[in-house]
């Protein structure tokens, strides 16, 4: 394992593992896969492509098949079900051989020559790498919803590093220890990523347009994303309910005191329904709000109790002599 070595100190090969979330992506995966390999043919001693069918309605198993067995540093599984992205991510993950692991999506949008860039930037003192675009190719709507959700969580989360995450990434392999045994329905990589290291960097990376297909991604789902990772691994939205109850404690307390105030002051009540319809409903309001809050918490910890796997191997496929050397 010199190689690896050299590579952690900055000497320019390195072990790699890609690992892609395939998802009725038939008509991309041969290009796909060819760019993968002629950027890091050149560039590290050994690599392998992890595929994972994540329920794909199309052929997309059928090629994947073909790949690995016509390619044998192409490896693929199919899950039994379509599981989400970051579930196909932990799959592939999990079986990954080598000393660094990179996650790229089925579109091309993000092309694979920039997977050079990640490999540049962690062999300095950092374990994990996000590609930034330097111009971002999606619908405004979707652009708006993902800075907003990676706000929201770089301020939840307390990791400034969430303003830069993307599904293009690179880090060590080794961190995987931190959640080897993790289960659940709910995943999220990134958030998995920080409980190994904080030793977090990006570079700017080109970013296309989509040319074939669309994209499976709604406003809908990336803001339940979001939600899962703020419910599920964070205990932030309980922290902002138990403040939302202190300020309306306080609003009532204050308004108690003019109620009070004007009763010896004035010699009556504040007159009108309207106040008294107001004062209920505000309170009424923060109530439901906390209670929703809990219910998210209760929901998670019920999908837990069930101990749901994160997501169900129906099939494998790899090429028939590929050697491997695991990471060190």
């Amino acid at each position: 394992m010199a190689a690896a070595r050299d590579a952690a100190s900055g000497g320019g090969y390195v072990t790699v593992s890609v690992v892609v979330p395939v998802f009725n992506a038939e008509l991309t995966l041969r290009q796909l896969t060819a760019q993968i390999r002629e950027a890091l043919a050149p560039r590290a001693t050994a690599y392998e492509i992890v595929l994972v069918n994540d329920g794909s309605a199309d052929g997309s198993w059928a090629v994947i098949e073909d790949l690995a067995t016509a390619h044998p540093d192409i490896r693929g599984l199919d899950l039994a079900r379509n599981s989400g992205q970051h579930n196909a991510l932990l799959a592939g993950i999990r079986i990954a051989s080598y000393e660094v692991i990179v996650t790229i999506d089925d579109d091309l949008q993000n092309p694979p020559r920039e997977i050079l860039r990640l490999l540049d930037a962690l062999s300095g003192p950092v374990d994990v790498v996000y590609g930034v675009p330097n111009v971002l190719s999606h619908e405004g709507w979707r652009n708006f919803t993902s800075k907003v959700t990676k706000w929201s969580l770089a301020y939840f989360m307390g990791a400034d590093t969430a303003r830069h995450v993307s599904s293009f990434r690179a880090f060590r392999a080794r961190l995987r220890d931190a959640f080897a045994d993790y289960r659940g329905p709910l995943v999220s990589i990134d958030v998995l990523l920080t409980w190994g290291t904080s030793r977090f960097g990006a570079v700017t990376v080109d970013h296309e347009p989509r040319r074939l297909g669309r994209s499976h991604y709604t406003v809908w789902k990336l803001l339940t994303h979001a939600m899962n990772m703020l419910t599920g691994f964070s205990t932030a939205p309980l922290q902002v309910a138990s403040f939302v109850g202190f300020l309306f404690f306080i609003f009532g307390a204050l308004v108690f005191l003019f109620v009070i105030g004007r009763y010896f002051i004035g010699g009556g009540s504040p007159p009108g329904f309207a106040f008294i319809a107001s004062i209920i409903t505000l309170f009424a309001g923060a109530q439901l709000f906390a209670l929703g809050i809990i219910g998210e918490y209760l929901a998670r910890v019920h999908l837990r109790t069930m101990d749901r796997p994160s997501y169900t191997i129906r099939a494998a496929a790899e090429g028939v002599s590929t050697v491997r050397t695991p990471h060190e």
